[in-house]
């Protein structure tokens, strides 16, 4: 029959075999984690590289549309300018004239009332 120290070195040595066995799985599944986990880095690095040019072509190919953006906007603010100064033109030339044409309307019609009134005025004085 076993002895007391026997039985006691008999337990111990198996929680020792089945810390073992425990490590050992951590470790083994440790293992693949981290060769899963390299090779999402290798797949993530391979269409990377791709994106990032994409990336790249895109950031060109914006920046030259901005610049046909900037000289687009540059020639519409001078068409505006134009358009200002032709606006401006056109209301110089064409009311004017036009005031003046009113304001000798409006004197010519004046004068009639006043020799309308004015005769009518003196027929009744007359009476």
């Amino acid at each position: 029959m076993l002895t007391a120290g026997e039985v006691a070195g008999l337990i111990a040595a198996t929680g020792w075999v089945v810390l073992v066995c425990v490590l050992a799985m951590v470790l083994v599944k440790l293992a693949r984690l981290l060769t899963e986990t390299t090779k999402a880095v290798s797949d993530l690095n391979d269409r990377l590289a791709p994106l990032l040019d994409d990336v790249s072509v895109t950031v060109t190919e914006t920046n030259r549309q901005l610049v046909v953006v900037e000289a687009i906007a540059k020639d519409v603010k001078q068409v505006s300018g134009h358009a200002a100064k032709l606006s401006a033109v056109t209301q110089t030339v064409f009311t004017g004239p036009l005031i003046k044409v009113s304001a000798l309307g409006y004197g010519v019609r004046r004068a009639i009332e006043a020799r309308r009134t004015g005769t009518a005025r003196r027929t009744g004085r007359a009476r």
